[in-house]
């Protein structure tokens, strides 16, 4: 099992910025690619970020060169650097963790965190 906290969520203006993370506890974390999910109101789930122990990053198209994630195995820490922000982003943000790489499969969700933007 691992279990996935999300936090640093919150309220910011229009072209703000927000770091998210996520913090795992449990099995080895590094035997996981973490990634980043987000879900708007009335809208499907959808992939942001995601990343492997090292390297190869890969991110969602609306979010590239707006959003970085990055990871600190140490300590067990995921993140979700967030710039640019636009009223668009708002959604609540999920951590998750895969077993599988390069193709990503949800075996373990955060709670999610609220990212509100304003205009």
């Amino acid at each position: 099992q691992v279990q996935l906290v999300e936090s640093g969520g919150g309220l910011v203006q229009a072209g703000g910025s927000l770091r998210l993370s996520c913090a795992a506890s449990g099995r080895t974390f590094t035997g996981y690619a973490m990634g980043w999910f987000r879900q708007a109101p009335g809208k499907e789930r959808q992939f942001v970020a995601s990343m492997r122990f090292i390297g190869s990053e890969y991110y969602a198209d609306f979010v590239k060169g707006r959003f970085t994630i990055s990871r600190d195995n140490a300590k067990k820490t995921v993140y979700l650097q967030m710039n640019s922000l636009k009223p668009d982003d708002t959604a609540v943000y999920y951590c998750a963790a895969s077993s599988t790489w390069p193709s990503f499969k949800s075996d373990y969700w955060g709670q999610g965190t609220q990212v509100t933007v304003s205009s």
